[in-house]
């Protein structure tokens, strides 16, 4: 069932999770969506890949910041791509554009992208990270979530190996939840964020 408009007010990224229709998707916290999306250094007017966008939290943020620029939300998932569409709605976006298919192949005849975030990437990481290689505009840079070791290891490996300027942040974070009469902190699952960032065309 389709959710109310919300009027989010802040031109500053962190619109609280529960504003977003999820499902049974996953989807970026906040607190790591703030911190990929500063990595990003988002600007008006920027072309934007959201790949293995889930719910679309990420992609509706960006959105928000690059506008009249666009977000390209690449997903393979049906109920995924249906919940981009529907918080894309709910937020009155008009330029979150889903694409629905498996990277890399989904991204064959795509506008040249400022700036790529890959979320999933369906045991296709390498091939993602060539394809947005080829693409990505002068300056471009791209963010990666990674949560397991081996997908960090193949996005800084990957990185070194082509030239990029990198950095990566091991982010773990918790929130203060009530329990009972007490409260606690509860973590959050520990996220790796992967900046891949150039100043010129890496070409092959």
């Amino acid at each position: 069932m389709a959710m109310n408009r919300i009027d989010w007010p802040y031109p500053t990224p962190g619109i609280p999770d529960h504003y977003f229709s999820r499902g049974q998707v996953p989807m970026t916290k906040e607190e790591i969506r703030v911190l990929t999306l500063a990595k990003a250094r988002l600007g008006s007017g920027m072309i934007v890949y959201d790949i293995g966008s889930g719910t679309g939290s990420l992609a509706v943020e960006a959105a928000r910041l690059v506008a009249p620029g666009e977000v390209l939300a690449v997903e393979v998932n049906p109920e995924a791509c249906a919940l981009v569409r529907e918080n894309a709605r709910r937020f009155g976006l008009k330029n979150v554009r889903v694409i629905t298919g498996m990277a890399p192949a989904a991204l064959e005849g795509l506008p040249p992208p400022d700036r790529a975030f890959i979320g999933g990437s369906g045991g296709h990481l390498e091939g993602i990270l060539a394809a947005c290689h080829q693409t990505l505009r002068p300056g471009g840079i791209i963010v990666l979530n990674a949560i397991t070791v081996e997908t960090l290891g193949t996005a800084l490996a990957w990185g070194y190996r082509r030239g990029y300027q990198v950095e990566a942040l091991a982010v773990n974070l918790a929130r203060l939840e009530p329990a009972g009469r007490y409260h606690i902190w509860r973590a959050l699952n520990p996220v790796y964020i992967v900046q891949l960032m150039t100043q010129r065309r890496h070409d092959e």
